[in-house]
């Protein structure tokens, strides 16, 4: 068995500088740490969890099977905080059939972001 000690997903953006700004300003993620020089430098960002490291430069957009999963404690604050950040929301907050409250943005080369809240009354929060 693989011993995971941290992980991080890696993320090669079509303009760098412009992801940075949408992941560290708009989404305002905290940086876990910054490597290199240039426009293709790396910035790592926490991601609860995990890691969300933005470096180098694609040509092409990442694929759309790529998909980020942020679960945050309070969606209506997040709902607010991202629009006043400026960030474009595909779809506004709703409460899912299976029990989630979901909303969907995405960033600047298209890869979707769900921003999920686990209500408090979700079986995820609860052991049976």
């Amino acid at each position: 068995m693989v011993h995971v000690l941290s992980s991080r997903t890696l993320l090669r953006p079509t303009d760098p500088e412009r992801s940075r700004v949408f992941y560290g300003e708009q989404l305002g993620l905290a940086v876990y740490r910054e490597f290199g020089t240039g426009p293709e430098r790396g910035t790592v960002y926490f991601l609860g969890g995990g890691f969300l490291e933005v470096a180098g430069r694609s040509v092409t957009p990442p694929s759309p099977a790529l998909k980020l999963w942020l679960q945050v404690a309070d969606m209506t604050a997040a709902h607010e905080e991202l629009t006043a950040a400026g960030v474009e929301v595909a779809r506004g907050p709703l409460r899912e059939p299976w029990g989630l409250v979901e909303m969907w943005i995405a960033d600047p080369d298209g890869t979707e972001i769900v921003i999920v809240e686990i209500p408090a009354d979700h079986p995820l929060r609860h052991r049976p």
